[in-house]
């Protein structure tokens, strides 16, 4: 009994021991390894909100009867609980170093530029997401990678060749330092993926002035708003949104996808 005793007290304090040594190393600020040398490495993945409460069992599907006043509140729902964290009284100090950007701004030491989730017309909560219209909206972000810095397509005579000819036409319509974007588009996966029109807001893309990410306090990481005006009906509709950046890795497919998001979308 007493060499139990004293194994356990031994094995108790050798893990104090290695727990204090790690503690007392560890840098609350910014992670010990980053980018290149980190886990997460230097391709940020995409995502989108909303997605389904338990996704293991629903997949990546966005089904709903735009006349069921039930199923809408529980996407608008879900989608006010993602953007919850983005209004002022959610945000350490209620968001007081938040200020609105553009890309002549310049940050002064702990500032951080605002997303504005009221700027998302019609993507915001008082108009439902537009899901009661059968137009729904989704979010789609960049994950967050510490120090990381976007490398834009941002000359228009060196686009890619794959690149979307309205996404193309929008990066020419911009003033040089608009175009510092990483660039967000969409897309049904074949002919008969009917997802109609698409509107952006209020950017098409993840501006420069929100990188590198450095941990600041109240950063938030930058929306796209994409809006599907006029989806087909009672019908599936596989979509794939991606990013585009000369340093975001694409991949499509349905194992190991990069830079890209698929899910389906379902209005009865």
């Amino acid at each position: 009994m007493l060499f139990y005793m004293s194994f356990y007290i031994v094995l108790a304090a050798l893990f104090t021991i290695c727990m204090q040594t790690t503690l007392a190393t560890m840098n609350h600020q910014y992670p010990k390894w980053q980018l290149d040398a980190s886990l997460i490495g230097t391709n940020p993945g995409l995502a989108y909100r909303p997605m389904p409460d338990d996704p293991d069992i629903s997949g990546t599907v966005i089904e709903y009867r735009a006349a069921n006043k039930s199923d809408v509140k529980q996407w608008v729902n879900r989608l006010d609980a993602f953007l919850a964290p983005y209004r002022d009284h959610q945000l350490p100090g209620e968001g007081q170093n938040q200020i609105p950007c553009d890309f002549d701004t310049k940050l002064n030491p702990g500032q951080v530029c605002e997303v504005d989730v009221a700027q998302f017309t019609p993507c915001t909560s008082e108009q439902g997401y537009s899901y009661n219209k059968s137009a729904p909206c989704i979010f789609v972000k960049l994950n967050k990678i510490y120090g990381w810095l976007p490398e834009f397509y941002d000359d228009v005579d060196d686009l890619p060749e794959d690149m979307p000819t309205d996404l193309v036409d929008h990066i020419k319509s911009l003033k040089p330092k608009e175009r510092q974007q990483v660039w967000v588009s969409c897309k049904g996966l074949s002919e008969s993926d009917d997802m109609g029109p698409v509107e952006y807001s209020n950017n098409r893309g993840f501006p420069s002035y929100y990188y590198p990410y450095t941990n600041q306090q109240g950063y938030l990481s930058p929306l796209v708003a994409v809006h599907f005006a006029r989806p087909a009906v009672k019908t599936a509709i596989n979509i794939e949104c991606r990013a585009w950046a000369k340093n975001v890795m694409y991949r499509g497919g349905s194992r190991d996808r990069r830079g890209s998001i698929h899910f389906v979308l379902l209005i009865e």
